[in-house]
């Protein structure tokens, strides 16, 4: 029973102190990078990893690690300006921006949603509607059937409650779109407006949400999302500025929410955990999300293999933006997919490098003694 808390507080311990100590210029192309070499990564297998992402239909990789680009690789004629959808990668930023108006004292994710979208939002009795707060928004429990024949649709003849707020998890598009709903009302300004004021002007990130049919969808390049990425790596700090500075709302935010699908967060998903449940399914599936990730990554997932993965144990974040590859019937085992490649990136050592590896001397320099330990 004791391995448990220890190990999530050796998590926790390793998230709190994964500072990069480098950010990009929030103007201009600029961005240090990491030779692959000083990782020991082979030129040979980088190019592997890329043949696998063109094969699949990317846009765009990036990878960085202690905050500077390592590999950046660009296919089917996108480039470094063009814009990209985040599809639900995107949930993530709405999450970021829900905790930066309740800092701010706008809101408060306990309230219920009612407080800002008035009664009749949806199809459900008073008291169940009542019963559905922000942060059953945030964790997608609001109770609301995410089996209609439209998840995405907003009207309240479309939101049917199926169980209380809180006691059940399911994926469910609307409630989540109802989100930018309650932080304009509470903020009294754009959701796009909020964002750029608070998250793109300090960070140096493009991009705005677009109606797409029922959805507010976030565009932006890939090195936008690779910033987000960056930025979350800090827990919300951009080069010493703290953007989120409500510690508590992060932590939330990037380990389980709740007990019923532990692989979830406030919007993003987190691997490491011993169950998971996917969008569309009520099972309870064994075993971490991304078997082949660090335990400690946490993911935004968007349709079509939109992804961006954070891993403080590595001061890593990577992203990938693309088309569906049309060769995997769960879009997510891409993402895993692409950490066996990133896995395999090190060249196999040498005899001699080797030995290298097998025989520390300390302290070095020294000016009168030293201990090997082989």
């Amino acid at each position: 029973m004791k391995a448990i808390p220890i190990a999530l507080f050796i998590l926790f311990f390793i998230k709190g102190f994964s500072q990069t100590g480098y950010f990009p210029p929030t103007s201009g192309t600029d961005w240090e990078t990491l030779p692959p070499n000083t990782l020991n990564w082979c030129p040979e297998k980088i190019d592997l990893l890329n043949t696998f992402l063109d094969e699949n239909n990317t846009k765009a990789f990036i990878l960085l690690k202690d905050g500077k680009i390592v590999i950046e690789s660009y296919f089917d004629d996108h480039t470094m300006a063009d814009p990209w959808y985040w599809a639900s990668a995107g949930k993530t930023i709405t999450a970021f921006m829900t905790g930066i108006a309740q800092q701010e004292g706008f809101l408060s994710i306990d309230e219920p949603t009612s407080t800002y979208l008035g009664t009749g939002w949806t199809n459900c009795s008073t008291a169940d509607e009542f019963a559905i707060t922000i942060e059953n928004q945030l964790t997608m429990t609001s109770g609301l059937n995410d089996g209609v024949a439209d998840p995405t649709c907003t009207d309240s003849s479309c939101l049917e409650c199926i169980a209380t707020a809180g006691t059940r998890w399911g994926y469910h598009n609307a409630p989540y779109t109802l989100l930018d709903q309650v932080i304009e009302e509470a903020t009294g300004s754009t959701l796009n407006n909020y964002t750029t004021q608070k998250l793109k002007i300090p960070t140096g990130m493009n991009g705005m949400f677009i109606a797409v049919e029922n959805n507010k969808v976030y565009f932006s390049n890939a090195r936008s999302m690779a910033r987000f990425g960056l930025l979350m790596l800090n827990n919300g700090n951009w080069d010493g500025n703290q953007l989120l500075t409500d510690s508590d709302f992060f932590n939330q935010m990037t380990t389980p929410s709740q007990a019923l699908n532990e692989a979830y967060g406030y919007l993003w998903w987190l691997n490491g955990t011993a169950t998971y449940m996917l969008p569309g399914l009520q099972s309870v599936f064994n075993g971490p999300l991304f078997p082949l990730a660090p335990a400690d990554t946490y993911a935004a997932m968007g349709k079509d293999g939109q992804f961006l993965n954070v891993v403080p144990s590595e001061n890593m974040v990577w992203i990938r933006m693309g088309e569906d590859s049309g060769t995997l019937p769960v879009p997510f085992l891409l993402n895993d997919q692409i950490w066996e490649y990133i896995n395999d990136l090190e060249c196999e050592l040498s005899g001699n490098d080797l030995i290298k590896e097998s025989i520390k001397i300390t302290p070095n320099p020294s000016s009168s003694f030293i201990h090997i330990e082989a």
